[in-house]
């Protein structure tokens, strides 16, 4: 068993696992908001904890397992270290969802081996940064303080049972000090040494990031929506770092535009979350999580499908590049975001956001479905894809 094609590279079962949880927890997650079934947990709590730990960590883990190695210079990670990490995670996320609907003691029991699993990755990953022979480890590092972040938000959203004053702080941790920064810190490496684009690297910017997402979170736990002024701090820094790189876009390689439009994604998500809270904060609009919503999709997503879908193609003796069906797969993520503001702009302003909410979820079960059709194939078996190319008849 342990030998299977399946298990050979680390990517491949975190992958697989990250997708089946998000096609799983967005069924749950619409059965449990539109009251069909009860819970042990509140709806809000279930969405924060798998899209954070259950679906994103897995897929970063997945991707920073089969990289950071080679980031580093070390020799790729131990099979049956990263092994013991995705049995846990595996455990752990199956007992949190049955216990969800069960007891609330299976739900934590979950939530404690997810967190001792995600400890185990960082462990893993500190190993590897300590073992690298090489002096200059700008980007690792800050990989490590991501993944600190995210140890430290998985711990709060752990407490929030007993203390729920503090699950705020810890989803808003999880999403910009964790899962945006991590993914941040990844791609203003590989972004553009895969566009091609030779660039000074600026030694600076997450430190000024780190410090503005500081203040994001700490002003939108204490002061909900009073967090706009460094919202814009923060479109202005990482809007100016971006076209410092003049990514070439539009790029005629799928593989390589969608991480442009991922990059593009982050600067408009600060702008929608200063321009959503400040609305807020003024007349009392509610704007269903806009702000987080369109960083986690518009970014974070749209990433995560783009370099997961390179990576699960490169590592298999597939060719590099992105078919037809592929390339459908790209324009759809960007549906998927766009009909997901939409349902929170149409909540802000009153109209019957349940029909947008349950095309929402459609976009987003079709996307990680048809995925998974066409390569859990590839990430199982090692299959060779039949492809034709976008533009060819």
């Amino acid at each position: 068993m342990k030998n299977h094609y399946f298990f050979s590279q680390p990517h491949q079962p975190f992958f697989v696992l990250a997708f089946v949880s998000a096609i799983l927890s967005m069924i749950l997650f619409m059965l449990m908001f539109k009251g069909i079934v009860s819970a042990s947990v509140s709806t809000t709590t279930y969405h924060a904890y798998s899209m954070i730990f259950l679906i994103f960590t897995p897929a970063f883990l997945a991707f920073l397992f089969t990289t950071f190695p080679r980031f580093s210079g070390t020799p790729p990670i131990p099979k049956n270290h990263y092994l013991n990490v995705f049995w846990l995670f595996l455990a752990g996320s199956v007992l949190f969802e049955i216990g969800v609907f069960v007891s609330n003691i299976f739900a934590i029991v979950g939530m404690v081996i997810v967190f001792i699993a995600h400890i185990g990755a960082g462990n893993i990953l500190l190993s590897v940064y300590n073992a690298s022979p090489q002096e200059e480890k700008h980007d690792q590092y800050w990989i490590l303080v991501a993944t600190a972040f995210g140890l430290l938000s998985h711990l709060l959203f752990f407490l929030s049972t007993w203390i729920p004053m503090v699950q705020t702080l810890s989803t808003q941790m999880g999403v910009y000090l964790y899962l945006f920064l991590l993914a941040f810190a990844v791609a203003q490496r590989m972004i553009p040494f895969f566009s091609h684009c030779m660039i000074e690297k600026n030694r600076t910017l997450l430190q000024y990031m780190t410090i503005l997402l500081f203040g994001h979170i700490l002003l939108e736990t204490f002061i909900p929506h009073s967090s706009f002024l460094v919202d814009m701090a923060l479109v202005y820094l990482i809007g100016k770092e971006i076209l410092r790189w003049k990514l070439p876009f539009p790029n005629p390689n799928p593989l390589v535009w969608i991480l442009h439009v991922a990059m593009f994604w982050i600067p408009v998500a600060f702008l929608f979350s200063a321009i959503s809270n400040l609305t807020s904060l003024l007349d009392g609009t509610y704007f269903l999580f806009l702000d987080i919503h369109a960083l986690m999709l518009g970014f974070l997503f749209t990433v995560m499908i783009g370099f997961g879908t390179r990576v699960t193609i490169g590592h298999s003796g597939n060719t590099m590049q992105a078919d037809r069906l592929t390339t459908i797969f790209f324009y759809w993520t960007q549906l998927v975001v766009l009909v997901r503001l939409i349902t929170s702009i149409v909540a802000g302003k009153g109209g019957n956001f349940m029909i947008w909410f349950d095309i929402a979820i459609t976009v987003w079960l079709i996307m990680f479905i048809a995925w998974g059709i066409r390569f859990f194939g590839v990430l199982i078996f090692g299959k060779r894809l039949k492809s034709r190319l976008f533009w060819e008849k």
